[in-house]
Order: structure tokens, then sequence, then C-alpha cells
């Protein structure tokens, strides 16, 4: 199948006739109609069945579907990134970070580096780590802050601050004395507990010790980030295992937090596409995020 083909193909999928997807993809129905013509001829196999003035795909077409979707989502890639290409370097510095970091880290961090770089656009976005990578491979973004390892042959990666994971729970869980000392694995047994989406890296990781608990913490509610477990840890919703940027930036006073024995080390990520050099507000702009970052995880160092 030729890329036109496969154009024609998925617009079909999309709209159910070709007319419509004629108009989708700005062409003439008599021009789509002998695309679709030359597909099935080359293929040795119709696509599309009439049904009821409905084009519908043929047990071939299905089959082919799934592969099809794939490279016309590859393709949408490549004109992303061809027009992001096509723009230019000279744009405002663009920063992606995981919704926690985001709300920790940027706004003090983004205080001090305006002092040098007071008129420097700046765009900043909030994602998972995965969206985190393709942004920077898309040239989306130029840098990107996450908790997790990334490895990838077309990205650097730079440890800015390392803490500890920690524990947290509703204010006055704890007695003053408690506090003091960190807070074992074991002591978990039998505890409410706000669980963390496994496709975390830290969340997987820990739910294989929590499991082997006796007995293991009571968890009704899972979640996909920090920061909503330390809000329902501020209603009183339970304890929850948490990086130590979410356990220690808080002023509110709404969680007490515990840093976890046996010590889970919490390293902080800065991504970068490999082998560019970093202009200096960026390099200005990460200095300052290894400072704020430094400063809160050290928190979760001292016991």
């Amino acid at each position: 199948m030729r890329l036109r083909h496969i154009e024609l193909f998925q617009a079909i999928l999309q709209t159910g006739s070709l007319t419509a997807a004629a108009q989708l993809l700005h062409i003439s129905q008599p021009a789509a109609s002998k695309i679709l013509k030359h597909a099935e001829q080359q293929l040795g196999f119709a696509l599309f069945n009439r049904v009821r003035g409905k084009l519908q795909p043929t047990a071939e077409a299905r089959i082919l579907q799934q592969e099809t979707e794939r490279l016309a989502a590859d393709l949408q890639s490549l004109r992303r990134l061809a027009g992001n290409l096509g723009r230019g370097e000279e744009r405002a510095l663009r920063l992606i970070c995981t919704p926690a970091l985001a709300q920790v880290l940027l706004p003090e961090a983004l205080r001090c580096w305006r002092s040098r770089f007071a008129s420097t656009p700046c765009q900043l976005a909030t994602q998972h780590t995965a969206e985190i990578v393709e942004a920077l491979l898309l040239r989306e973004a130029d840098l990107g802050l996450t908790l997790q390892t990334v490895e990838h042959p077309g990205l650097s990666s730079e440890v800015l601050a390392q803490g500890q994971m920690m524990v947290i729970a509703p204010a006055n869980w704890w007695a003053d004395a408690e506090l003091a000392r960190p807070l074992r694995l074991e002591e978990l047994a039998g505890a409410p507990l706000i669980g963390l989406d496994t496709r975390d890296a830290l969340g997987g990781l820990l739910r294989g010790h929590l499991e082997e608990l006796d007995p293991p913490p009571r968890i009704d509610t899972w979640v996909q980030t920090y920061q909503l477990a330390r809000s329902l840890v501020a209603a009183g919703q339970g304890l929850a295992l948490v990086d130590p940027l979410t356990a220690l930036a808080g002023v509110d006073h709404a969680v007490q937090a515990r840093p976890l024995e046996p010590a889970i080390p919490v390293p902080l990520y800065a991504l970068v596409r490999a082998q560019e050099i970093s202009p200096p507000a960026q390099l200005e702009l990460l200095t300052q995020i290894r400072q704020q970052a430094d400063r809160l995880m050290a928190a979760s160092r001292r016991f």
C-alpha cells in the first residue's frame, strides 16, 4: 500500500463513506474512488463492502487496520517534528515536567531565574514521563524533569538532586517523638494506605514489598499522581508513600512526613536531547531548579 492508499483507508474507516473521506482529505470523490480501486487492485482483495449506504471494512481490512493506524500515528509525529524543525531554534525556552514537580519546584526556581532572564519567553507544560520523552524527541520541549529513570539513545539525563521515599500522614497522626525517627516498612502492616499506580516506577517497586507485609496495608483508593495522594492524606483518608518533594514542600501543616526505612533513593532527573548544547538561559534555569530541589530534598536525608 502506498501512503495515499493508507490515508484514504484511514479516512474511510473514520467517516464510513467515500464522499466524507474525500472531503476530509480535500480531494474529489472521483479521485478518492480511483485511489481506493488502485489500492484494492494492488492488494488483490476488497477493503470495503457497501452495507446500507455505508462502507463496511472487510475481514482483511480489519487485520490491516491496526498496522495502518500505527503508521498514521508515526506519520503525524513526523509532520509535527518537521514543523518544529521548520520553525527553527530561536524560540521560547520550553520546559516540561511531571505535575508534582511543576507545583513544588518551578515557582521559586523561576522567580530566581527571572532575575537574570527577565524578558526571555518561557513555556511550561506538565505531563507524565512517557509524554515528556515524546515531547523532547519531537522538539516540542527543550528540557524535561522527572523522578523516573529514562534510557533513550536520543536523550541524556542528569541527576539534579536526590532524596528518599517518604511516608505522609494526616496532621497529628504521629506524636512528636515519632516524627524524629524514620518509619520502618513493617509499621505499615494493616495501615490504611493510598495506593500509587504501579505504572509509576516507584509505585511498582513498592507494591511487591507492601504485599509481603502481614497483614498487608489496607488500600481502597488508587491514584496516579503524588499530588492527589497528598490531597487525600490531608483530607484524612490514610497514609501514602510519596517522593520527598511532594512530602516536604507543603507549608499548610495538613500532613506529617517521615522517611521510609529501609531508605529508597528518589533522584530528580533533568532530560535534554543528546549531543545538543544548552543555551545560557536553560543552564541557569537548571541551576535554580537544582538548588531548590536540593534544599527541599535535604530534609529527607537528615534522619
